[in-house]
């Protein structure tokens, strides 16, 4: 009966006025989350900075969350590593049985892969591709303790996405999605699910991902349309067929049911020029792409 919600929810947001953002959210803030990911550097699984990445993740959400759920196991690598994962899920009023789900990646790279790249094979930042996602869940949460949504929402932040190559190695990418997909919190499932994936590029431009339209065609017009109603619509370009189809996140939980859509700019500098490359760093981003995102998730939840 759950699934019955969901047209009437769309139809809602096609037919309201266009208003102002509230600006609960803030993007400054978000962005300072932003910055201190990148200064403890590398977030790769099994070194001293994705722990230390972890525990201030950890140390964050329990202030801010009604409930945190924290899925740590370890993951065996196809070159025989293993690696220490964790998710962390916020959860806010976790008692509802009508909940939305939002989630971004918090590792980064370990060898820069860019096709088109020709310097050494160093890590990737992740300014862009990690960090950013995570800074709008980060200010969410602040927004969400201030204000207690009346839908329940979780916060998923997922390990492992990044780990490896996405064609050669499939088992050794989008680790933590696939874990909590397999591992999620008892109640229901959420009504949708939005991935927030480099969403702070500096030229910030979203437009709808090919596997989200194939798989929750209906999730995309629901949040390019809060996008518009909220002022967003020059950034949120609701042009289906001109979007990247991308192996991420939201695939593992269409796999399981959750009709789950990316949030993505995978136009990240010139030719792409600064995706999975050490460009992807602090100059390149900025708080307000981080603030528009913010504002849609918030409009988002507050429409329930």
């Amino acid at each position: 009966m759950r699934r019955l919600f969901l047209p009437v929810l769309f139809l809602a947001a096609a037919c309201r006025d266009a208003a102002p953002p509230t600006r609960e959210f803030n993007g400054e803030v978000a962005f300072t989350y932003l910055a201190r990911q990148v200064g403890f550097g590398y977030r790769i699984p099994g070194t001293p900075a994705h722990a230390a990445t972890a525990a201030w993740l950890d140390s964050l959400l329990r202030t801010r969350a009604d409930t945190l759920v924290v899925q740590a196991w370890s993951h065996a690598s196809g070159k025989g590593d293993t690696l220490p994962m964790v998710n962390f899920v916020a959860r806010f009023n976790p008692a509802a049985r009508e909940r939305v789900l939002f989630l971004a990646h918090w590792d980064t790279r370990p060898m820069s892969d860019n096709p088109n790249y020709t310097g050494p094979r160093t890590p990737v930042p992740g300014a862009n591709d990690g960090a950013s996602g995570v800074a709008v869940l980060l200010g969410m949460a602040d927004a969400l303790q201030q204000q207690p949504p009346t839908v329940g929402v979780d916060l998923l932040f997922v390990d492992g996405e990044d780990y490896a190559d996405f064609h050669a190695e499939p088992n050794d990418v989008l680790i933590g999605s696939r874990y909590y997909a397999a591992h999620q919190p008892p109640g229901p499932k959420p009504l949708y699910a939005v991935l927030l994936d480099l969403v702070a590029d500096r030229d910030l431009r979203l437009l709808p991902e090919g596997q989200s339209v194939l798989g929750a065609p209906e999730v995309v017009d629901l949040v390019w349309t809060v996008a518009k109603e909220v002022g967003h619509g020059a950034v949120f370009v609701n042009a289906p067929g001109q979007g990247p189809t991308l192996i991420d996140d939201h695939v593992e939980l269409q796999k399981a049911g959750i009709r789950a859509i990316d949030v993505v700019d995978f136009s990240y500098g010139p030719d792409n020029s600064y995706w999975h490359t050490p460009a992807d760093s602090l100059d390149k981003v900025s708080p307000q792409s981080l603030q528009v995102v913010g504002d849609v998730a918030m409009a988002l939840i507050r429409r329930h």
